[in-house]
């Protein structure tokens, strides 16, 4: 009879921790999430009593790195005589990327202002070759300049083909890697800083990169999401602007997304991922592609639509972009002191074909070439970035400047460069702990307390179906009745 007691106690009291753990998964299953999310809120949003992230946003303590790509002119001499440009990729040359902010202001309105400074560093064991190789490509200076002055009066055309004889400036820069991208000395661009100044983008040297180096992209103004974290990271302003006039509608010119590096949380499949680019003095957006898994993180991977540099034949609502040419080109002059220079993807992926028959040695891949952005949905947090653009110069024969010969008109790809950074080390580590691993714990525990107050349950209804057949049993067994009246007659 004692044995009976004990299996009923028993399955009552799993019967008990049975629904208790039940009710407390339930209750997870309801307010785990709440929880995460509150976690994530307090997390993301800009706040300097946020440690983890605010050290990202404010230091971006990742390796990040800029690879460029030079195309070398290898027919320089024919290319005058009209024939077509042939081209032959060298690189990459590597420069570790130093980024951080500066000037930081919070502001009542849940703003924050600050300005990202930027330095650059040659990185020699991740490049292939030396700053100190010898490349040939356009003379902005001449051949930019020319295509600007075409539809000047002659004279003042043969004026600027003399200015170019006089300091000995040709239509092809033949110089080392490191003299093109942050500077070299030219008689020309003294004699123009001195006579004519504002002209160039530069006062010093001129490089394709002598702008960047130890320089900010201007004053940022966003919103730390404090108020209202699917605002966090978007921007309010750009150097006290909500929109720019380098356009032709005002859409084209609205500012628009974040400052490029974190994005509100809680992103789905049909988020896209808007950012401002001063470099290409426009707003662009990023569009889902496919889930995948980066250093151990689930993220998105959001790349460029197609849409992203079709000219206003192609696509409308980039008509505010033009004047266009084939689509797959950015005509950046109107930001870019009025040269001819457009932005593109590299090897014109994406872009018209008639851009790729007009040069010979270019071969545009996905895979080399596509840009995206692999960013870790729940909290708008990029694990991998990889941005790829390329810088290309309208060059052709203008009657009166001599040095421009017999150029045939094409859009001349000149380098192609790309940034790209990832989540590593001790910082992937917390962020993983903090923000992945620990919400996916609280995840499966809700399912988990399920699972064993179930168990529990189904185990307390079986030990008490086995308690009542123990029972039944010992009634009906003839042995016992036996027994029972030995005991009986012994007793009289």
């Amino acid at each position: 009879m004692r044995m009976a007691v004990s299996k009923s106690t028993l399955s009552i009291v799993f019967i008990v921790l049975g629904g208790l753990a039940v009710l407390f998964g339930t209750v997870l299953v309801f307010v785990g999430p709440i929880i995460i999310d509150d976690q994530i809120v307090k997390n993301v949003e800009i706040n300097p009593n946020n440690g983890l992230s605010y050290t990202m946003w404010k230091d971006i303590p990742v390796p990040f790195f800029m690879s460029v790509y030079f195309f070398h002119i290898v027919n320089p001499d024919e290319i005058l005589k009209g024939e077509k440009p042939t081209v032959v990729q060298r690189g990459p040359y590597v420069y570790r990327e130093n980024r951080w902010k500066d000037n930081i202001t919070f502001h009542d309105n849940h703003t924050v202002s600050y300005k990202e400074f930027r330095q650059y560093f040659f990185e020699e064991s991740m490049s292939v070759g030396d700053e100190s190789d010898v490349v040939t490509i356009p003379n902005m200076l001449v051949l930019g300049a020319s295509v600007m002055m075409e539809n000047m009066p002659f004279p003042v055309r043969l004026l600027l083909s003399t200015t170019f004889k006089t300091f000995n400036e040709g239509p092809f820069l033949t110089k080392p890697v490191g003299e093109l991208m942050w500077g070299y000395d030219s008689k020309l661009v003294d004699f123009l800083n001195k006579y004519l100044p504002g002209m160039l983008p530069t006062s010093g040297k001129f490089g394709l990169f002598a702008e960047f180096n130890n320089s900010n992209t201007g004053q940022f103004t966003v919103f730390t999401g404090q108020d209202n974290i699917r605002k966090v990271h978007m921007v309010d302003s750009w150097n006290g602007l909500k929109s720019v006039d380098y356009w032709r509608s005002e859409e084209c010119n609205l500012i628009n997304g974040t400052a490029g590096q974190m994005w509100p949380p809680f992103m789905t499949k049909e988020s896209t991922m808007p950012f401002y680019s001063p470099d290409a003095c426009r707003s662009m957006e990023l569009v889902y592609q496919r889930p995948g898994v980066s250093r151990g993180v689930p993220v998105y991977r959001f790349v460029a639509p197609k849409t992203l540099f079709a000219n206003g034949a192609d696509y409308p609502p980039n008509e505010g972009f033009c004047p266009c040419r084939q689509s797959g080109l950015l005509n950046v002059s109107t930001c870019r002191h009025n040269s001819p220079v457009f932005i593109s993807h590299p090897h014109f992926l994406e872009a018209d074909p008639v851009l790729l028959d007009t040069v010979n040695g270019l071969s545009p891949n996905e895979d080399e070439h596509g840009l995206f952005i692999d960013i870790h949905p729940e909290t708008g947090v990029p694990m991998k970035v990889s941005i790829r653009l390329q810088l290309n110069l309208l060059i052709k024969s203008v009657f009166g400047i001599s040095e421009t010969g017999n150029i045939a008109e094409v859009v001349m790809p000149m380098i192609w460069f790309e940034e790209s950074g990832y989540i590593d080390g001790p910082v992937l580590n917390t962020f993983r702990t903090s923000l992945v691993v620990l919400p996916m714990v609280m995840e499966y525990m809700q399912y988990i307390f399920i699972a064993l107050g179930l168990a529990g349950i189904l185990g307390a209804v079986m030990l008490y179906v086995n308690d009542k057949e123990s029972v039944k049993d010992t009634k009906h067994d003839p042995t016992n009745e036996t027994e029972a009246e030995k005991h009986s007659m012994n007793d009289r």
